[in-house]
């Protein structure tokens, strides 16, 4: 058995790629259907957030599978193979288990230590269980990544702060406004960037949020929670009238703004500024509603300026972190060879691998 993971990052592709790639909710049933009985792999894990979209396959024999996933990401994403091709990354273990460790430790996001990527982590692992596609590698690889994430975070600085691109991308909306408590912030989506990002408003003392989601009782939960207002997606236009910065992060297959929904609300707004942190992957907004007069448009990949700034703050924590990740793999390596009969690498070989 040998573990295999292909994908494509922030560091490896822009998010016009990555929302072609993204899995929604609604395609997984069809997708793992397709890895088990087309591909005709053993065990398969799909992680999909806005930074990164992987497949991670256990299998007896890596020969191929690199380019069967490769073809089954280009088919999904409806990008040609050579296009998508210098795009995607493919590691085997050692190499393969690295990294999952770092990712699942924040160390390989783009907000270098960010608080949601260990629950996306947990929640791919969870979806691949329910569709019955891990065995006993992937379970074990993926319960010892959690493990890692749940140490480094738990002994080292790294994750101090609650940092995540929520984070972020109010920092950006206070270079653009300053202060932020005069402001009417909207938060279109109430999953776990919506969550941590209203903590970050509240801690800041902003008083003035308003909640859409899907779920008008999921807003109105988290709403509660933070004194809050709770509106159903109904509600959107109604509510773009009165924001004055807008933070989107849904999982919407299609943008939830178009340019001209955009277009007509300024008018309403008599034309006040309006910034807009696009979280969304699939972008939950027109990107050419960014031409806009007065319309300040961000998405992710946006960020990354900001992103750097925190990375070089918490520098300092990531030798500690690796020195916890290499002990956990150390000790997963261990298991893989005697369950498999596999060659454990050199430590040297860890620390070569990429």
């Amino acid at each position: 058995m040998h573990i295999l993971v292909v994908g494509a990052s922030h560091r490896s592709c822009p998010i016009e790629v990555r929302e072609r790639l993204a899995f929604q909710a609604e395609q997984l049933p069809a997708a793992y259907a397709a890895l088990r009985h087309e591909l005709g792999f053993p065990e398969a894990l799909i992680l999909s957030t806005c930074n990164r979209v992987e497949i991670y396959a256990g299998v007896p024999d890596v020969n191929g599978t690199g380019d069967r996933i490769a073809s089954f990401l280009s088919a999904h994403s409806r990008l040609p193979a050579g296009e998508l091709a210098p795009q995607l990354y493919t590691h085997q273990e050692p190499s393969s288990v690295q990294h999952l460790f770092a990712v699942a430790s924040g160390l390989d996001s783009m907000v270098l230590g960010e608080s949601e990527i260990l629950h996306q982590v947990k929640r791919a692992y969870e979806l691949a269980r329910m569709h019955g596609t891990t065995g006993k590698a992937l379970n074990t690889l993926f319960q010892k990544a959690l493990n890692t994430g749940k140490a480094v975070r738990a002994r080292t600085t790294l994750g101090h702060g609650s940092i995540s691109v929520g984070t972020v991308a109010l920092e950006l909306a206070q270079k653009i406004f300053g202060d932020l408590r005069p402001y009417t912030v909207l938060l279109v989506g109430a999953g776990k960037v919506g969550e941590l990002t209203i903590k970050r408003l509240t801690e800041r003392g902003v008083s003035r949020v308003q909640i859409l989601n899907r779920s008008p009782e999921r807003a109105a939960l988290l709403a509660a929670q933070h004194g809050a207002q709770a509106f159903g997606m109904d509600e959107l236009t109604a509510r773009l009238v009165d924001a004055d910065i807008v933070i989107t992060s849904t999982s919407a297959p299609q943008a939830l703004m178009s340019r001209a929904d955009l277009d007509a609300i300024m008018p309403l707004r008599r034309h006040r500024p309006l910034c807009i942190v696009d979280l969304g992957v699939p972008r939950n907004v027109d990107p050419e509603a960014g031409q806009l007069e007065n319309v300040y448009l961000f998405d992710v990949d946006d960020l990354q300026g900001l992103a750097a700034h925190h990375q070089a703050q918490r520098r300092q924590a990531v030798s500690e972190s690796q020195r916890i990740i290499e002990q956990k793999i150390e000790h997963f390596l261990a298991w893989w060879h005697q369950e498999y009969q596999a060659c454990a690498p050199s430590s040297s070989a860890l620390a070569a691998a990429p």
